[in-house]
């Protein structure tokens, strides 16, 4: 019973910690320095680059559909997004397509 307890309370403490560490290392009067700031810039771009080889990395050129349900989705997510503008309808909308081409159209 004490084993579960500890276990709990360092898991609501590093939760708390890891939620409010960086307002307190960096307050709303403070400058944030150059180097967070350039980490703010360019890991969301990073982060879509690494998500897109992880989804990508298993396709199959050689074989029956040879990726051509995973090019057609990500030509529709990368037209979306320049139409819309929006991350959420785009990735959802890629994710429906490439649902039904994979279910429906290229069993």
């Amino acid at each position: 019973m004490i084993s579960y307890l500890l276990i709990i309370i360092s898991m609501v403490a590093a939760t708390v910690i890891t939620r409010f560490l960086p307002f307190i290392m960096f307050p709303a009067g403070k400058e944030t320095p150059p180097y967070i700031a350039y980490l703010g810039k360019t890991l969301p771009y990073a982060t879509i680059g690494l998500l897109v080889v992880y989804c990508l990395k298993g396709v199959s050129f050689q074989s029956y559909p040879y990726g051509l349900s995973e090019a057609l989705s990500v030509v529709l997510i990368v037209i979306l997004h320049h139409i819309k503008g929006n991350s959420l309808l785009s990735i959802g909308a890629g994710t429906a397509f490439y649902m039904i081409l994979t279910q429906l159209i290229f069993q």
